[in-house]
């Protein structure tokens, strides 16, 4: 489905996209044709979905064995009063029909784990990590440059934000490898180290910030357009309203 030409209505839908000449037609086919993976349909998972579905991703995996509750609304609002109690696959699939129909949905309502990360993530063109879950994040990381699938990850904490691409299969024009996950962060801090959003509280306006940079950041893989963020650290403070980008590179280079 994903292969044929944009009809009328998706030409207009995308119009606004297709007078661009970095996307143009072309790039819109290339988003119809994407499958992009996203980890949780949470804080960061809800812009990203919202955002990819608009854009015309054709194609949206979502991993989530959660449910939506009154808690989550300030900032996961992908979700709606009336969705309380249900499953956030479900509910993320809801919105995303009402929102662009011409994107089909994939629902994993699971826990990723070493044993199964592989053979789904195989299955996806980027993904995308909204999860909250430090080791979850490692296993996801490891498996995506294993199966050579580019990740574009974040982090979010009471005001502030952080993202990066990892494509760490490649090499860059120097011929050294391109960093990975743990070259920023070797290892996990202990257990209780970090706060919990639930302990430490977040600014919900703030999952929306670098959720929304995230997508930005798959739109121009998909289309191979303008210089994602590979090897290089955004960081987004948002009580000062700055942004900051810190070079990092590969470890083993």
């Amino acid at each position: 489905m994903n292969d044929m030409p944009l009809s009328d209505e998706e030409l207009e839908r995308y119009a606004r996209h297709i007078v661009l000449p970095e996307i143009g037609g072309a790039g819109q086919q290339k988003l119809k044709r994407a499958r992009v993976l996203v980890l949780g349909a949470g804080g960061l998972g809800a812009p990203v979905l919202q955002y990819l579905a608009a854009a015309g991703v054709g194609t949206l995996g979502i991993i989530d064995d959660d449910h939506v509750s009154l808690s989550n609304l300030q900032r996961q609002v992908i979700h709606g009063t009336d969705a309380v109690g249900s499953a956030k696959t479900e509910s993320a699939r809801a919105s995303i029909a009402r929102l662009n129909p011409h994107v089909s949905v994939e629902m994993h309502p699971m826990r990723l784990d070493r044993e199964n990360a592989g053979a789904l993530i195989a299955r996806y063109d980027v993904v995308v990590d909204g999860s909250d879950n430090l080791a979850i994040r490692y296993i996801l990381a490891d498996v995506c440059a294993e199966r050579h699938v580019p990740l574009v990850t974040a982090a979010v904490g009471r005001f502030d934000g952080s993202l990066t691409v990892l494509k760490p299969y490649e090499r860059g024009a120097d011929g050294r490898p391109l960093p990975s996950f743990r070259d920023l962060f070797p290892t996990a801090p202990p257990p209780g180290l970090i706060p919990s959003c639930a302990e430490a509280g977040i600014v919900g306006a703030l999952t929306g910030v670098m959720g929304t940079l995230q997508a930005m950041e798959v739109i121009k893989l998909v289309a191979g357009i303008g210089e994602p963020l590979v090897g290089r650290l955004l960081l987004y403070d948002a009580l000062a309203t700055r942004f900051e980008t810190v070079t990092y590179g590969s470890g083993g280079a």
